[in-house]
């Protein structure tokens, strides 16, 4: 039998005393596409980071276990020393220049060289680039991926698509690559992107490359995976060949938890009613990744409406189509009046708040204060903290005491008002976020992934304020990747499968009820009826 290509023995991890990684053990073999699955904290992340070599984790202690490469120990004191190992890694965020030609984002620091008149007398650092080889190159790892794009051109404005397979053809293009870890590589990319994809890394598996699959989509697991490891809430809780599960299986292995509904957050809410604050009817965005391809929901006034689903599913298109923040079509009524769709403005004008999931890139002017943050929609969508007057002129007074105001009341932890935002942590940050929607005084509040990248601290307060918020009768719809989230504050969870509604249910509802629904089951088959409001 061969040795592993990896192994990873008794991996564990804690931060600041909170472990993260508890005895994970992980093989992968030669030419094997290994799939790495779990919700959101699961451990997936920090685990890479331990393989890869990552600063965060020296940083913070280090880590315990062993890893092998080929069956020889190793311990990577940074990126560099595993690339030379022969790992690669495809990260979520796209690392590459978009002022830079594909050959060059490529080859970036592994430039090709050759001499000429002036390197020959002052040295090596005076020859020039090799574009021929280069060309060639960038060409070879392209043809092997199947891609037809021309690799001198410019990588900004390129599909989103052509750039995750320029990332991999980086990587294949190192000398020596053995092992290659794809984190959440289909989740920006089109449905026939992706069936692309698939057969790549089937090609590159074939050849001899082993590869790490990290995904939220099962059914891309069940198609191209040899194998199959589940974390949950830092623990390995099962690994095997994939003829060994069912998608059902996996999804139920990977969100099943037991959930203590008697601490639930905000118990003492006042009921829901049954009038209709919102009617969504053939709801359509073209949110690349995250697409809706039809769904019907009502949304009733006073409640919290949860929305879960897996990655890529299309959960966090909801808000950001309603919202206008992606192309959208279908219907929807707002208090019993059409809401125009594809029109930012006119939501905020009707009184409809929203938090993305996306704080530093939408949710936040990252260079301005923290006041100036509070106030900013509510100064331009509602005319409020402006002087009286003919001119629209701010009133500094009025906007450093609501943002002291805000400070104290969300525990905003800072320097005072006119800190920048880019220097608080992430759960100060989302703080200031949802204060700029309290500043608005909504009447119908959206909040995407609202815990998302903070501690344990600030996420428990976080959602305290939204639970704050409903309880002044305001209506919540917060979509969230972390089901027991969803469970300790929601009245309905609505569960969102391939871009349409799989079901409700209530949130004491079994774990295996929303596993499978999240697994693409109708209620039907689960066996379960649909959660009505409270």
């Amino acid at each position: 039998m061969s040795v592993p290509v990896l192994e990873m023995k008794k991996i564990s991890k804690s931060f600041y005393g909170t472990q993260v990684l508890k005895d994970i053990d992980l093989t992968v073999a030669k030419g094997e596409i290994h799939c790495l699955v779990g919700e959101n904290g699961a451990g997936k992340s920090t685990l890479m980071n331990i393989l890869f070599g990552m600063s965060v984790i020296a940083n913070t202690g280090g880590y315990d276990g062993e890893i092998l490469i080929n069956g020889k120990p190793v311990l990577f004191e940074s990126p560099k020393a595993a690339i030379e190992a022969g790992i690669g890694m495809v990260h979520q965020e796209f690392m590459l220049l978009p002022g830079f030609t594909v050959t060059e984002n490529i080859k970036l620091n592994r430039e090709d060289t050759k001499p000429n008149v002036f390197s020959k007398v002052f040295g090596k650092k005076l020859e020039t680039l090799d574009r021929k080889k280069m060309s060639a190159d960038a060409r070879a790892a392209l043809d092997k991926l199947g891609m037809n794009i021309e690799e001198w051109v410019t990588v900004e404005g390129l599909p989103v698509g052509y750039l995750q397979f320029v990332e991999i053809a980086r990587e294949i293009d190192k000398e020596g690559l053995q092992l290659l870890v794809l984190d959440e590589p289909t989740a920006v990319l089109t449905e026939s992107e992706a069936e692309q994809f698939l057969e790549v890394i089937q090609r590159l598996a074939e050849s001899g490359i082993s590869i790490l699959f990290i995904t939220h989509r099962l059914d891309e697991v069940m198609a191209v995976a040899d194998n199959i490891t589940i974390l949950k809430d830092g623990e390995l809780v099962r690994s095997g060949p994939t003829e060994s599960f069912t998608i059902a299986q996996i999804a139920e292995l990977m969100v099943g938890r037991r959930i203590d509904t008697s601490a639930r957050i905000g118990g003492d809410r006042p009921k829901a009613t049954k009038e209709k604050v919102l009617e969504i009817r053939d709801l359509r965005v073209d949110m690349p990744g995250e697409r809706l391809r039809g769904i019907d929901l009502d949304v009733y006034k006073g409640e919290i409406l949860g929305i879960g689903g897996l990655a890529g599913h299309g959960k966090i298109a909801l808000a950001n189509g309603i919202m206008g923040l992606y192309p959208s079509r279908g219907q929807v009524l707002y208090e019993g009046g059409e809401l125009p769709l594809n029109n930012p403005r006119e939501a905020l004008n009707r009184g409809i708040a929203f938090v993305s999931e996306d704080r530093r890139g939408v949710g936040l002017v990252l260079e301005d204060s923290i006041a100036n943050n509070i106030v900013l929609t509510s100064m331009q969508i509602q005319n409020k903290f402006l002087k009286p007057g003919p001119f629209k002129l701010k009133d500094q007074k009025k906007i450093i005491e609501h943002a002291l105001e805000s400070i104290e009341r969300f525990d905003i932890r800072c320097t005072g008002p006119d800190q920048i935002v880019r220097r608080l942590s992430g759960g100060n940050q989302q703080k200031v976020c949802i204060a700029r929607a309290f500043t608005q005084n909504p009447k119908l509040f959206f909040v995407s992934e609202p815990t998302r990248g903070i501690d344990v601290g600030a996420k428990a307060r976080v959602l305290e304020l939204i639970v704050e918020l409903n309880r002044m009768g305001v209506t919540v719809v917060i979509t969230s990747s972390e089901l027991a989230e969803l469970r300790s504050i929601s009245d309905r969870i609505a569960i969102i499968y391939e871009g349409r509604l799989s079901g409700i249910l209530a949130p004491d509802a079994p774990d295996v009820a929303y596993g499978l629904l999240m697994a693409g089951k109708s209620l039907e088959e689960v066996g379960v009826s649909e959660g009505t409001t409270n």
